[in-house]
């Protein structure tokens, strides 16, 4: 695999996302809002309320506060809606960037984004300029601690289950899979007991690209500034961290 997404420091990671917990909570509140608005509030019948659900445990959300998300989306009274978009372009040195969002006005937040692109020396691309260069998978990391299994154990469950590809390094498990799989093996890797870093659909680079200590310093503030958004859901990039 193209090393998209790097875990070696767990702690330092959970670190960052334990002080943004909040704003994470409400973004994944969204999630779950529009995927009950698209397919109703029982997961059983609706796949991408199960695949939310499954990204907020990866995220430490309680059982309690998904809940009542749900019940709160589903709810007579909430006629919110969002619509979900997603924008690409460029940061220094020509990385590839790509922005989903979910959004009840989508002027502001194109608005929003460019601005953020613009303020980093990036600029905003048209619909298709990057997304060529990336491939979507589902993508389960999981910490090596929490694993019942031992590595080959868990590879052989993972392939046998429909993945397409395993990684391990220090500290983690790696499990890619084709998109219209992913709920299968996520579904089957959770009955066996085991918990996720990370687990959702993603957009996966197939080239990287290298930055020098600048370039690395503006493409954090472009990557912390964009997820500031409230209307930003996910950002993908193709820097080799």
């Amino acid at each position: 695999m193209s090393g998209h997404s790097k875990w070696n420091n767990i702690q330092a990671r959970k670190g960052k996302v334990d002080a943004a917990r909040g704003k994470i909570f409400t973004k994944l509140g969204r999630e779950l809002l529009v995927a009950v608005k698209a397919g109703g509030p029982d997961p059983a019948g609706n796949s991408k309320l199960k695949d939310v659900i499954a990204k907020c445990k990866a995220a430490n959300m309680p059982n309690d506060t998904i809940k009542n998300a749900i019940k709160k989306a589903s709810g007579e009274g909430n006629t919110a809606t969002y619509e979900e978009i997603t924008y690409e372009g460029y940061g220094p040195n020509g990385v590839a960037i790509i922005v989903e969002a979910s959004t009840d006005n989508k002027n502001r937040t194109a608005a929003d984004v460019r601005h953020v692109f613009d303020k980093a020396g990036g600029n905003l691309g048209t619909s298709g300029c990057v997304s060529y260069l990336f491939n979507k998978k589902g993508v389960i990391v999981i910490d090596k601690t929490t694993s019942p299994l031992s590595e080959d154990e868990l590879m052989m469950q993972a392939l046998e289950f429909g993945a397409e590809d395993f990684e391990a390094d220090e500290d983690v498990y790696e499990i890619t899979t084709a998109p219209s799989d992913f709920s299968s093996v996520r579904e089957q890797l959770e009955n066996l007991g085991l918990e996720f870093l990370e687990a959702s659909v993603q957009m996966v680079p197939s080239t990287t690209v290298a930055l020098d200590e600048h370039g690395a310093e503006k493409m954090n503030r472009l990557i912390d500034n964009l997820n500031d958004l409230d209307d930003v859901m996910n950002v993908y990039h193709n820097w080799e961290e």
